[in-house]
């Protein structure tokens, strides 16, 4: 699959789809998604041999937005912040810095109670370990049917029951009505618990590692259960994963590394000349609020890229290239005549905006001081001036 050019997309998401993305005054996005994080960060402090703490930054400005209805997937590698970020849309944990939304709670502005009310009717959980979803001694439609009764929103016993009845039927598991999770298979076990999520009619379904002690065969049948509520019922699904099958499940995969989304994957259904519908798959670089994007690691690797590069603007895209120096030509060391699709170190009229270098995740671009000198300028070097300049001795 050939990668398309990159996406600028300030919220650090992918292409929105449901029509609702709106931009608030001053260029910011507006809080309409069901699920928003910018410049999130978490830094957990673990203790050390010598008693001094040493601080591990899981999540480093990591930027989503899931619009309301979307079935999203993010991926990523163990110690990717994949989990850290779950842990904080759950409200199980409360990140350091940034902000994160989910189904309209401020997450770090929210109090106990409200917290509490968050958990039971804002959002349902699906976890990967059984006993984390499922009651052991209760059978699936007891499950069900509690999970309704904390939420508080079907009372009477009469539609409560037929509640029930609808939710299983959905999930194809009707059959296990009656069964407690030990007389469940797997994949059963874990359409059950979808139910259970979705019991108390969440805006969001947060699933972690859904699939992840389930074979090949039954993890598409649970992943195709999780995309037929999505469909159904329109509840904004997001699947926290390790295993990249589940990508061909959802229209819309984000791969987390190093603690930021860093790449994502569109799918979608499209009718060739012939007729016939053919399946594409687009594959984009996140580029964030300020700028910064990470290289795809094959692309580094395939062409060595490392500390510096160059880049060169043409009118439809940005070129990038290893930082050894080019070949002198006609016009001055490395100049084209007309300056055109030449690096920015080539060219003295393109100036790129200076900033903190370990601010940005492709390394850093040189920059020339004229066309005469293509010696790389830091911003900070100091500029020597007429009275410091070395005079011939007279005698």
């Amino acid at each position: 699959m050939a990668r398309q050019a990159h996406r600028a997309d300030p919220g650090g998401s992918g292409a929105r789809r449901s029509g609702a993305r709106r931009s608030g005054a001053g260029g910011t996005e507006s809080t309409d998604a069901d699920i928003l994080c910018l410049d999130l960060v978490r830094i957990f402090k673990v203790p050390s041999g010598n008693g001094a703490d040493v601080e591990v930054q899981a999540l480093q400005g990591l930027n989503l937005r899931v619009d309301p209805g979307e079935l999203v997937a993010v991926v990523g590698a163990s110690g990717s912040g994949k989990s850290t970020l779950l842990s904080i849309l759950s409200s199980l944990d409360q990140p350091t810095a940034g902000v994160a939304r989910v189904a309209g709670h401020d997450l770090l502005t929210m109090k106990e109670k409200e917290r509490v009310g968050f958990r039971r009717r804002s959002v349902g959980f699906v976890w990967q370990q059984t006993s984390r979803n499922l009651l052991p001694y209760l059978s699936a439609s007891e499950n069900v049917a509690a999970a309704l009764a904390i939420a508080g929103t079907v009372r009477a016993a009469a539609p409560r029951r037929a509640r029930v009845a609808e939710l299983l039927d959905l999930l194809e598991v009707s059959h296990c009505a009656e069964r407690r999770p030990a007389e469940m298979s797997g994949g059963e076990q874990q359409r059950v618990a979808i139910a259970v999520g979705i019991a108390n009619d969440p805006r969001v379904l947060l699933a972690d590692e859904p699939t992840g002690e389930l074979d090949d065969v039954t993890s598409a049948h649970v992943l195709e259960a999780m995309r037929s509520v999505n469909r159904e019922l329109g509840v904004t699904t997001l699947i926290v994963t390790h295993d990249p099958a589940v990508s061909e499940h959802v229209a819309r995969t984000v791969q987390i590394r190093d603690g930021r989304t860093s790449t994502e994957v569109l799918r979608s259904t499209r009718v060739d000349e012939h007729g016939a519908e053919e399946h594409v798959a687009e594959e984009y670089a996140v580029l964030d609020r300020v700028g910064r994007l990470q290289l795809p690691d094959e692309f580094v690797t395939a062409l060595d890229l490392r500390e510096r590069v160059r880049l060169a603007l043409e009118p439809d895209h940005v070129g990038v290239w290893p930082g050894a120096p080019a070949p002198a030509s006609s016009d001055g060391p490395g100049v084209s005549s007309s300056g055109a699709g030449a690096p920015f170190a080539q060219r003295p009229e393109a100036e790129l905006p200076v900033g903190d270098p370990a601010a940005f995740d492709v390394p850093v671009v040189e920059r020339a001081r004229n066309a005469r000198d293509e010696t790389p300028l830091l911003e900070d070097e100091p500029r020597a001036a007429a009275s410091d300049l070395p005079t011939e001795d007279p005698s």
